[in-house]
């Protein structure tokens, strides 16, 4: 396993649902790539015992944090605290990609 990766070689897409890719996975933590296309939804939904952050690197989208819904692009940062419900949805017209962090990783 490399310890450089450049996100920009993980970025794909799905017609059928949002696209999903590991960059790194210990059992301590889970950082990946989230991409969604134009319309595209995670649903809310929780991590009972797991941290998670959002960091947009290209478009924008509509985070549901609690109650709490806010738009957010290029730079910004999202947290989910553990048994807060979060997710996203985008609602533009270009592929939003995100990096996301879930710690400790899920098992699998």
């Amino acid at each position: 396993m490399t310890s450089f990766i450049d996100y920009r070689d993980r970025v794909g897409a799905r017609a059928d649902k949002f696209f999903k890719s590991t960059l790194f996975e210990s059992g301590r933590l889970l950082l990946g790539l989230n991409c969604l296309e134009p319309g595209q939804v995670q649903s809310v939904h929780t991590h009972g015992d797991q941290d998670k952050f959002y960091f947009v690197l290209e478009g924008e989208g509509e985070f549901t944090v609690g109650a709490d819904i806010r738009s957010a692009g290029p730079g910004m940062t999202i947290w989910a605290a553990a048994d807060i419900p979060h997710g996203v949805a985008n609602r533009g017209d270009a592929r939003l990609v995100l990096l996301v962090g879930i710690a400790p990783a899920p098992d699998h």
